[in-house]
């Protein structure tokens, strides 16, 4: 198992097609993160939750998380829910390094991105 792990956070949903994006986008950064193992954790309504991963990841050996909120932004789950959470797995995991970043609709490149799709579907 890698040492680093970097965790794409998702809220979830009932129909599991939803999840399918996500799915891509973990394989294409797994692609170019060959030394990182990249997964998929979700708030709610979908397994894994992040709980459960983090206590997989550090069962694994895992020294190092990063959770990345693929949320558009920053609303109440981000702001209220993931510190909560994150503030928790570093009790229960005290030796492991966890952090979160802002939500991916935060990111100035990101938001650049969807702009030249919308753009291109004129």
């Amino acid at each position: 198992m890698a040492q680093r792990s970097l965790v794409l956070f998702a809220h979830g949903a009932r129909d599991p097609r939803w999840a399918e994006p996500f799915r891509r986008l973990q394989q294409l950064t797994q692609a170019q993160l060959p030394d990182v193992a990249v997964s998929l954790a979700f708030l709610e309504l979908m397994e894994p939750r992040l709980p459960e991963l983090v206590k997989r990841l550090a069962q694994d050996g895992c020294k190092e998380v990063t959770v990345v909120p693929v949320f558009f932004g920053q609303g109440g789950h981000v702001l209220r829910d993931l510190p909560v959470m994150i503030d928790q797995l570093k009790q229960d995991y005290p030796d492991m390094k966890i952090d979160a970043v802002p939500a991916v609709g935060e990111n100035a490149d990101v938001l650049n991105a969807i702009a030249r799709y919308c753009i291109s579907s004129l």
